[in-house]
């Protein structure tokens, strides 16, 4: 990862959050001093490191606290639930098409690492009941605020691309934007919770 970079590997998606928060914690607290920190499913990159061996020895001897309750705002996504995969997504789950927006609708989500393309953020939060495979054949291009599962994860396609998700509905958010700071709406650590709209208060 470079001379002045470690990337950390754990067992879990849970545990990397919890890493996360707790360099985040370190370097607000000034006993770290790091460029960036970049979490993923089961890693956490930091980049800009002056010394990295002795980083590397004492996270991998140092107990990681679990991360702590979620603070700050919630960020609110309206949702029609209305995707092409809604049927089959209740099929697996073994429920009404209803019921899977009642049971996402009423999640509390977590942004545990961003990727894929810009914006693209990957919220964990259903349990892992709800888990359920990609497509057996992706789509050549799912359109712009598709929110979608796939496996734990839950994610709103920034813009139109290629993808193997889950469709089970439509947000009007805009997840990327150049012009807005941060220009991604979704970041590592924001809490989301997604909004049932109707079509009619959608037009």
């Amino acid at each position: 990862m470079g001379r002045d970079a470690l990337l950390v590997e754990v067992a879990s998606g849970a545990e990397a959050q919890a890493l996360h928060a707790d360099l985040l914690r370190r370097r607000a607290e000034g006993s770290l001093t790091v460029r960036e920190i970049v979490p993923a499913a089961r890693t956490v990159l930091l980049d800009g490191l002056a010394d990295p061996a002795r980083w590397a020895a004492e996270l991998t001897t140092a107990a990681v606290p679990p991360a702590p309750p979620r603070t700050g705002e919630v960020i609110e996504l309206p949702v029609r639930y209305d995707g092409p995969d809604l049927a089959d997504v209740a099929a697996h789950w073994g429920v009404r098409a209803q019921e899977v927006a009642r049971i996402h609708a009423a999640t509390e989500f977590r942004v545990a690492f961003c990727g894929f393309a810009p914006g693209f953020g990957y919220l964990t939060g259903l349990p892992s009941r709800c888990d359920v495979p990609r497509r057996a054949t992706p789509r050549t291009a799912v359109p712009a605020g598709s929110v979608a599962l796939a496996g734990p994860y839950t994610g709103v396609y920034p813009r139109s691309s290629p993808g193997g998700w889950q469709l089970i509905g439509t947000t009007s958010a805009v997840l990327w934007d150049h012009a807005r700071v941060p220009a991604a709406l979704l970041n590592p650590g924001t809490r989301v919770r997604f909004v049932p709209v109707d079509r009619a208060r959608a037009a």
